[in-house]
C-alpha cells in the first residue's frame, strides 16, 4: 500500500493543478431587540474576524520542514556566512592558491553548493508561484461578494450617492501607500538591479573572453583552466546567496503589502455586509489549471522532484559513494575532481530549467492577476466610478527589451533540452580524453561558466517579475481605497 501511494506521488508530480481558495469571511453579529431596548448598536463587526493576509499552512509536517529551510536558506544570518567563508577562501588562497588541490577543492565545494541552492532555490519559486496563485483567487473570491452586496444596495435604493455628491473618495483610515522598503532592503533591491542589468551580463561574457584570449599564451594548460574554475566557482556562490537572499526579502516585503491590501479589502466587505445586511459567506474561486505541453511538463517533473529535494537526498548517496572510493584514488585531486564533475553537471542542468520555470510560473501569475484587474473595473463600472489609474511597468530602454528578450531565448524549452544535449556531449568529451584531469576539467569549467550566466538571468528575470508584481500591488491597494472611500459615501447617506 505504501509503495502504491509513493507510485501515486510520482504519477502528480509535474502536473501544475488547479488551485481553489476563498476570502476570509467579515462576520458581523445582530443585536437582540432587548439589547436595542438598551441603547446598544444594532450591528457590530466581530472582533475575531481575519483581516490581513494569512498564507496558508500546509498539511505535511515535511512540506512545512523544507520551507523553513528555503527560508534559512534565504536569511541574511546565511548569506553573511557565505559571504564571510568566501572571503575566508580568498585570504587563505595567498598561501596556498598555487597548489591545484586548493582550486579543485574550492569548484567542489561550489559544486556541492550551488547543487544545494538548485533545490531550495526550485522550492522557493514553486512556493511563490502558489502563493501568488492563491491571492488571486481570494482577491477574485472577495470580488464576487462585493459586487453582490453592492448590486443588492442598489436595488434596494436605500442607499443613493449621486455622482456629484461623490467628490473626493480618498479616507484617512489607512495610509495612502503601500508600505516602504526599509533601508536595506533598498539597498539589496538596488544591488539586484545592478547584478542583474545587461551590461553587467555583457561585462561578465567580456572576461570570460579575455580569459579565453590567453589561452594560447598559457599553452591551454589545466592550470590556466583552474584560473576561471576558482573565479566563476566563487561568483557562483555568492550570486546563489544572494538571489535565495532576495527572493526571500521580496516575498517577506510583498507579504507586507498583501496584508495592507487585505486590510483595506476586509474593510470594505465589513461596511457593506453592514449595509446590505447580506451573510453569505465568500464563495470559493478556482482557478484554473494551466495547460503545458508533454515538453515543458516533463521540465515541471524535474523541477518538482529537485524542489522536494529529491536531488538532494541523490547528492548525499553520490557523496557517501564518493567518500568510500576516496582510499583508492589516494585522495587524488582526480578524486576531488569526481564530486565536483556530478554536481556541476547535474548543477547546469538545474541552471537550464530554473530559468524555464521562473518565467513560466511568472506567466501563469500575470495571468491570474489580469482575471483579478479585470473584476476590479467591473466593480467600478457597476457603481458608475471611475476607475484609478492603473500602473504599469512601462520600460522601453534598450537595455530592458535585451533583457525581456534575453530571458525569454533562455527560458525557452528548446534551450533546456539543448542544454541536456551539451551536457551529454561534455561527457563523451570527458570520455574520449579517458577521464584524465583535464578532461573532468572540461566537465567543470563550461558547466560553471554558463551556469553563472544563468544565474544572472535569474536575477534579471526576478527583478523583471518583482517590478511586474509590485506594479499589481500598488494598483490593487489604490483601487480599494477609492472603494473603501466609495462605500464610506454609502454609509454617511444611510436613512
Amino acid at each position: 500500500m505504501k509503495r502504491f501511494s509513493v507510485l501515486n506521488w510520482l504519477a502528480t508530480l509535474g502536473v501544475k493543478e488547479a488551485i481553489e481558495d476563498a476570502a476570509p469571511t467579515q462576520q458581523v453579529v445582530t443585536a437582540t431587540a432587548e439589547a436595542v431596548d438598551k441603547g446598544a448598536v444594532v450591528l457590530v463587526g466581530a472582533s475575531d474576524n481575519i483581516t490581513g493576509f494569512v498564507e496558508k499552512s500546509k498539511a505535511r509536517m515535511l512540506d512545512r520542514w523544507l520551507d523553513a529551510l528555503v527560508r534559512v536558506s534565504g536569511s541574511e544570518a546565511m548569506f553573511i556566512v557565505i559571504v564571510l567563508g568566501l572571503l575566508t577562501w580568498a585570504f587563505l588562497g595567498i598561501p596556498f592558491g598555487k597548489s591545484a588541490d586548493w582550486a579543485v577543492m574550492i569548484s567542489d565545494v561550489q559544486a556541492i553548493v550551488s547543487y544545494l541552492f538548485d533545490s531550495l532555490l526550485m522550492r522557493q519559486q514553486l512556493n511563490e508561484y502558489e502563493r501568488f496563485i492563491r491571492v488571486s483567487a481570494m482577491l477574485q473570491s472577495r470580488n464576487l461578494s462585493h459586487r453582490r452586496m453592492l448590486r443588492q444596495i442598489a436595488r434596494g435604493g436605500r442607499h443613493v450617492v449621486a455622482p456629484e455628491d461623490l467628490g473626493n473618495l480618498e479616507q484617512v483610515r489607512f495610509s495612502e501607500d503601500l508600505p516602504k522598503e526599509s533601508f536595506i532592503g533598498r539597498v539589496s533591491t538596488l544591488a539586484s538591479r545592478i547584478f542583474g542589468h545587461i551590461v553587467t551580463v555583457g561585462f561578465y561574457w567580456l572576461c570570460i573572453f579575455i580569459w579565453l584570449g590567453f589561452g594560447q599564451y598559457c599553452g591551454w594548460s589545466d592550470e590556466w583552466q583552474l584560473y576561471i574554475n576558482s573565479a566563476t566557482s566563487a561568483l557562483m556562490v555568492f550570486i546563489f546567496a544572494f538571489l535565495a537572499n532576495i527572493q526571500e526579502r521580496h516575498t517577506d516585503y510583498n507579504d507586507q503589502c498583501l496584508n495592507s491590501i487585505f486590510e483595506v479589502d476586509s474593510a470594505v466587505e465589513l461596511k457593506l455586509r453592514l449595509l446590505s445586511g447580506d451573510t453569505m459567506p465568500n464563495p470559493a474561486v478556482v482557478i484554473p489549471a494551466p495547460k503545458v505541453g508533454k515538453l515543458q511538463r516533463a521540465i515541471f517533473y524535474y523541477a518538482d522532484l529537485v524542489g522536494t529535494l529529491v536531488g538532494l537526498a541523490i547528492l548525499i548517496i553520490a557523496m557517501v559513494v564518493w567518500l568510500a572510493i576516496g582510499p583508492v584514488l589516494s585522495f587524488s585531486s582526480d578524486w576531488w575532481l569526481i564530486i565536483g564533475t556530478y554536481a556541476g553537471l547535474v548543477g547546469l542542468n538545474d541552471g537550464f530549467v530554473l530559468r524555464n520555470v521562473q518565467l513560466q510560473l511568472s506567466r501563469y501569475q500575470d495571468k491570474a492577476f489580469d482575471q483579478v484587474q479585470l473584476e476590479d473595473k467591473a466593480i467600478f463600472d457597476d457603481i458608475r466610478v471611475s476607475d484609478p489609474k492603473i500602473e504599469y511597468v512601462e520600460d522601453d530602454s534598450l537595455s530592458y527589451r535585451l533583457s525581456e528578450r534575453m530571458g525569454i531565448v533562455t527560458s525557452h524549452e528548446v534551450t533546456v533540452v539543448l542544454g541536456g544535449i551539451a551536457i551529454l556531449g561534455l561527457l563523451a568529451g570527458a570520455t574520449a580524453m579517458k577521464w584524465s584531469t583535464t578532461g573532468q576539467l572540461l566537465c567543470n569549467i563550461p558547466p560553471s561558466v554558463v551556469e553563472c550566466f544563468f544565474m544572472m538571468i535569474l536575477i534579471t528575470g526576478h527583478n523583471i517579475s518583482d517590478s511586474r508584481r509590485r506594479a499589481d500591488l500598488r494598483t490593487l491597494y489604490v483601487r480599494r481605497l477609492k472603494l473603501l472611500g466609495y462605500v464610506e459615501k454609502l454609509e454617511a447617506s444611510s436613512p
